[in-house]
């Protein structure tokens, strides 16, 4: 688990200081059972960057306190979450490196917005197959030249650890409601690569679980 704190941690979760109790502890948390840090060093040092589902906006505090050249923009449909996040990018040391926004339902990218590389962290599995597949092809057209796609989910093998993190998802949408969702889904990890190969993009994956309970996987994706 990541219980390390890196310096890029260390500054994102100082911009939660004065936040309520509950959210301090569940960016804490989503810090310590999530590999931020290999999602991050898979993201472009510098250029626009879309953190697409970004909750309270801590990977996106995270790519910008790693590494100066980042500009980025969190969106998430969960306009309280937004709301602290913007509040988070408040007492960041350079605020208008890091912005964040809400959008609607079924909101996508859109084809030419030339991002330098967009981020999807934990997101896909809440949308459904279909939808999920749609959003990917949609992040692929709105990439710049050379851009990366970064999707890290959650992969079926191992059994166990799938097992796992399935357990968990359904209590945090359905039981804790702390994440907004109508379906629990995970997406095979060889449909999303082969959908982002018909959109034209060179696709890497590898995992990224080692001394994590849930089996993640980072899924990257590059536009020629």
């Amino acid at each position: 688990m990541g219980l390390r704190l890196t310096p890029a941690a260390r500054i994102a979760l100082r911009c939660f200081r004065g936040h309520p109790r509950t959210t301090r502890t569940h960016v804490l948390v989503r810090w310590c059972s999530a590999p931020l840090t290999a999602v991050a060093d898979a993201v472009p040092v510098s250029g626009r960057v879309l953190d697409l589902g970004c909750g309270h906006g801590l990977l996106s505090l995270v790519l910008a306190a790693s590494a100066p050249g980042r500009t980025v923009v969190g969106v998430d449909v969960d306009v309280a979450k937004i709301t602290e996040a913007q509040q988070a990018a408040s007492a960041f040391d350079e605020p208008g490196r890091v912005r964040f926004e809400s959008v609607h339902g079924g909101w996508q990218p859109a084809a030419g917005d030339d991002w330098d590389a967009i981020v999807i962290c934990d997101v896909l599995y809440l949308l459904g197959r279909d939808a999920a597949l749609e959003l990917l092809r949609a992040c692929a057209s709105a990439l710049a030249p050379g851009g990366v796609l970064v999707v890290k989910e959650i992969d079926q093998r191992p059994a166990w650890k799938y097992r796992l993190a399935r357990v968990q998802e359904l209590a945090a949408t359905r039981v804790a409601k702390v994440t907004q969702g109508e379906v629990v889904r995970f997406v095979d990890v060889g449909t999303m690569s082969e959908a982002l190969e018909q959109a034209g993009l060179t696709v890497q994956r590898r995992r990224v679980d080692r001394g994590y309970p849930h089996p993640h996987l980072l899924l990257t994706g590059r536009r020629p």
